[in-house]
């Protein structure tokens, strides 16, 4: 999350774990969509990287990680079957 800063890293994280969250029609609390926000973030961000993309900003951060959020909650989702 380039330019964003660690307030603003930590709301995109809550707000993209929320969108994966209503995306893959789970229901978890507010520090799980933290979690899968941040980390969601990380994998978004590889997964961009490998593509050769950059971005930057509130809203490309946002949507790279609901991305990876949402690729996040479906390998999940794949493990536990």
């Amino acid at each position: 999350m380039n330019g964003v800063g660690f307030i603003g890293a930590i709301i995109i994280g809550i707000i993209a774990g929320w969108l994966a969250e209503k995306i893959m029609k789970r229901d978890h609390g507010l520090l799980t969509n933290l979690i899968v926000g941040l980390v969601g973030a990380l994998i978004g961000a590889f997964v961009v990287g490998m593509f050769g993309f950059q971005y930057g900003g509130w809203i490309a951060s946002l949507l790279v990680s609901t991305l990876g959020a949402v690729l996040l909650l479906w390998l999940l989702g794949l493990v536990r079957k």
